[in-house]
């Protein structure tokens, strides 16, 4: 085998592999940075199960796919799968006593006339007029039996503008963002065709994973099979979650493995060709891994064997792609290759595969992302790797990757709906009183602090002004600056600018400068204690061993995040309208702490000290000429500041280099723009 395929010694292949090993770990992460990402996710999940769990008209949601699983590609979409609470499916008659039908719509499989892992729905039950009334425009009627359509269903969810229906999903670009949303059903059985998998695990994955992976049930998608009798009607089960926990008991091989399949996929099988050509996909490539996996448990999976674990699995899915059976892991009599992988395009992918195999391990080399890590041995065979993870990522980045992971999962989806934040914030508040590690407490007090600071702003823009007395005044005030100050504390420094931006709603222009000054002062010493990619040796010798609570509270800042349905300031309503007008744009925009802080001094001194405010508006422009552009929501509040002094010339420049920025990541305030220049040109 080494001499055809790894035309090397056995010690140089462990040195390529490790070489590629650690090459994986910078591109694809760490396993520290992994566990991190699926922890926060996972936190964030908990929490939103938990309160929309209470509500029988809420959706459950989970992301799947590569950043569910614990990747983060830059090019790769963000899949969501949605189920309600009051539906449930069952796989036979007896199961129905479960439910309390009243508040529970149960649909009974029927497979009797469908391929392996697809099925029809049907209501069992005679008296299941609510449920035919409430979603009436998904039922189709086959063989006297009121069904689901899967495709009714699919078409009814889609309700998101520009977005299409692909395969049971709908997808559609949010921002820079590539989104696919799954409506999917949910059941809480394990279905009975898939009873094989659970004899089938005796080395992989462990038994406490079997049966955990056997009580969370399945989920079924709204898509047929292809070649079916009912196409337009049929639902396929969906292994989403399962396959979630087998990619998370993986170990960080095996799980760099399936990531190495992933790039040979994306930059080598794929590569120059157009999407109806791309025959192979990703889930394949994970269906090869989970085989490969289970099937070789002798195997040793570590960094010196990468790559040849990496050749088993690519020697598999080369069995497969011949005889054209590409087993689903869970249903092995679903032949997932039967409606894509066959005849011209079958003989087509084997030739380009057959050609790779004859090649050797070193076709690798044609991957942009291996490439140097093989070259590097290659050019260099004396040259040993070490894999160890503290080699491989400071203290710094390895924080860095934690708050930026935490601070992501933070944002929330930007509604107006207090009583969902009250709801959250119980639930927060509830949990925060159990034993979790220090990550998901970071986590929680950081949903904390996002849940206290919308329904702050969200109470006072309901009540304020009020026309109660001023007892009832002082005592909303008073509560909503306890709620402020509590997410001050349990957050990092930066967010003593929502108690600022509190107070200068409320015409304390006096407390709302002490609160920016300090709130400067914080982030310039946090910047003197060097928490900065450019200062490790600085971060070390100052914060090296301290804990990440006491980090986030004294040296991590993050920028302000402004949700569009919430007012925070009145001089922004326009551009938060300008981002509601437009379909699919992300409901909030983020502002440069430091900006913020000058443009809410400017704010405050234009009442009071117009001296102070011309000073601080050079103070705001000299953000911009400093080497960096602040961004496009940075540039609008340069020009509305400049506008509000008076410098009409200065605001219409600045206006300018705010149209400029046209990237999907910027905010959509292009219209708020325009409008303010005509107003300048008015004037």
């Amino acid at each position: 085998m080494y001499m055809k395929h790894f035309p090397f010694s056995e010690m140089d292949l462990k040195k390529l592999s490790e070489s590629v090993y650690v090459g994986l770990c910078l591109k694809l992460g760490t396993p520290q940075e992994v566990a991190i990402r699926r922890e926060v996710n996972d936190t964030e999940e908990l929490v939103d199960t938990e309160v929309n769990s209470r509500n029988p008209h809420n959706n459950i949601t989970m992301l799947s796919g590569s950043r569910g699983e614990g990747f983060r590609f830059n090019d790769s979409d963000l899949d969501i799968m949605h189920w309600g609470n009051s539906e449930r499916v069952v796989w036979n008659f007896s199961q129905v006593q479960f439910y309390n039908t009243s508040s529970h719509h149960v649909l009974l499989s029927d497979s009797s006339v469908s391929a392996p892992g697809f099925t029809l729905l049907w209501f069992p039950l005679h008296d299941a007029s609510i449920f035919v009334q409430f979603c009436s425009r998904h039922i189709v009627n086959i063989n006297g039996l009121p069904c689901v359509s899967s495709r009714k269903y699919r078409n009814a969810e889609c309700t998101f503008k520009n977005f299409k229906t692909h395969g049971p999903c709908t997808s559609g670009r949010i921002g820079d963002t590539e989104i696919e949303h799954a409506h999917c059903l949910f059941s809480e059985f394990w279905p009975p065709i898939a009873s094989s998998w659970v004899n089938r695990c005796h080395a992989w994955p462990s038994p406490n994973i079997v049966d955990e992976i056997i009580k969370s049930g399945c989920h079924l998608v709204a898509i047929g099979h292809k070649l079916g009798q009912h196409v337009n009607d049929e639902w396929r089960i969906s292994f989403s979650m399962a396959e979630k926990k087998l990619v998370y008991c993986m170990n960080h091989t095996q799980f760099l493995t399936y990531g190495l399949l992933k790039l040979f996929l994306k930059e080598i099988i794929n590569n120059g060709l157009n999407e109806e050509e791309k025959i192979l996909c990703s889930y394949h490539i994970k269906t090869v891994v989970y085989w490969a996996i289970q099937q070789n448990t002798m195997f040793d999976w570590c960094p010196k064997n990468l790559l040849e674990g990496f050749w088993v699995c690519f020697k598999l899915l080369l069995k497969w792609i011949y005889e054209g059976i590409c087993p689903n892991f869970f249903i092995p009599e679903n032949n997932m290759f039967l409606n894509n992988v066959y005849g011209y395009a079958q003989e087509m992918l084997y030739t380009r595969m057959q050609s790779l195999y004859e090649m050797g391990i070193l076709f690798l080399l044609q991957s942009p992302s291996i490439r140097p890590h093989i070259t590097r041995v290659l050019c260099n065979p004396s040259l040993s790797t070490v894999t160890h993870e503290s080699n491989l990522l400071s203290e710094l980045e390895l924080d860095l990757h934690l708050f930026n992971e935490i601070f992501l999962t933070a944002k929330s989806d930007g509604s107006d709906d207090l009583c969902q934040y009250l709801e959250c914030i119980k639930v927060v508040e509830q949990m925060l009183c159990s034993p979790y590690s220090e990550i998901q407490i970071l986590i929680l007090q950081n949903l904390m602090v996002t849940f206290l600071q919308s329904s702050a702003f969200l109470i006072h823009s309901m009540q304020f002004p009020t026309s109660g007395c001023n007892r009832e005044k002082y005592s909303s005030d008073r509560m909503l600056r306890n709620m402020l100050n509590l997410a001050a504390k349990f957050g990092c420094p930066t967010d003593l600018l929502y108690i600022a931006m509190y107070y200068y709603k409320t015409l304390r222009y006096k407390e709302a400068l002490y609160v920016a000054e300090v709130t400067y002062e914080k982030i310039v010493h946090r910047q003197r204690r060097g928490v900065c990619p450019d200062y490790q040796l600085i971060y070390r010798e100052v914060l090296g061993g301290q804990s990440w609570t006491f980090k986030m509270k004294h040296t991590v800042w993050k920028k302000i995040v402004l949700h569009t349905k919430i007012t925070y300031l009145d001089e922004l309503r326009l551009e938060q309208h300008s981002i509601l007008q437009i379909k699919n744009a992300f409901s909030l925009f983020e502002i440069e702490p430091y900006v913020l802080i000058h443009m809410l001094e400017f704010f405050c001194c234009i009442q009071t000290d117009s001296n102070r405010a011309l000073k601080t508006l050079d103070n705001l422009q000299l953000c911009f000429h400093a080497g960096r552009d602040p961004g496009k929501i940075s540039w609008q509040i340069l020009g509305i500041c400049q506008q509000m002094a008076g410098n009409h010339r200065s605001a219409l420049h600045s206006y300018g280099k705010s149209l400029l920025h046209a990237s999907d990541s910027d905010p959509k305030i292009d219209s708020a723009t325009m409008l303010r220049i005509q107003y300048l040109h008015l004037s």
